[in-house]
Order: C-alpha cells, then structure tokens, then sequence
C-alpha cells in the first residue's frame, strides 16, 4: 500500500526557508513502514520507532494505568526530543 506523495503536506519551513524542520521525513517514513520498508523508514526519520512506541504507552496507559507508566512516558519523551534534535543537526550540518 502506497501513499501518493501527492497527498502528503508540504514542509512549509521548507517551502519558505529552504531548510528542513524537525518534523520533515515523518510522513514518508510511515507511508515506508506500511510499505514493509522499515529500514528505509528509519533512515528516513530516526525517531518513527520510538514515537510509534510512545504513542502505544500512551494509548494502553489511557485505557488502564500502569505502574511505572510516567516514568516511562517521560524516559521515551526525552529518547524521542534527542533523537530529532540530534537528527535535525546532523541534517543542518548536511545541508550547508
């Protein structure tokens, strides 16, 4: 099952700066994923693993709170900020 790029939205950091936001590569990543391409996924945006992840904890933890679960939450938060940050940096350094 492919998702037609022309259906993605449009980066408009990228349309109006030229430069790449945070957030650039999540949607090809997750049409990649339901490709079956989940190396290509990663290396399209890093954190898609982790965040799917996150969002998982966070939907079971709505539905029955576990014990642990804020420590959790807030460890794969902080996973997910340094991984998009540090990919966002690395794709910046790339860039110039």
């Amino acid at each position: 099952m492919e998702f037609p790029e022309e259906y993605m939205l449009p980066c408009l950091n990228k349309k109006l700066f030229g430069l790449e936001c945070m957030g650039c590569g999540i949607q090809r990543s997750i049409s990649l994923i339901f490709q079956g391409e989940l190396v290509a996924a990663f290396h399209m945006y890093p954190a898609i693993f982790t965040l799917i992840l996150l969002v998982i904890v966070l939907i079971l933890n709505s539905f029955k709170n576990f014990k642990y679960a804020n420590k959790i939450i807030i460890t794969l938060v902080i996973v997910n900020l340094t991984i998009i940050v540090g990919n966002f940096i690395i794709k910046l350094s790339n860039q110039t």
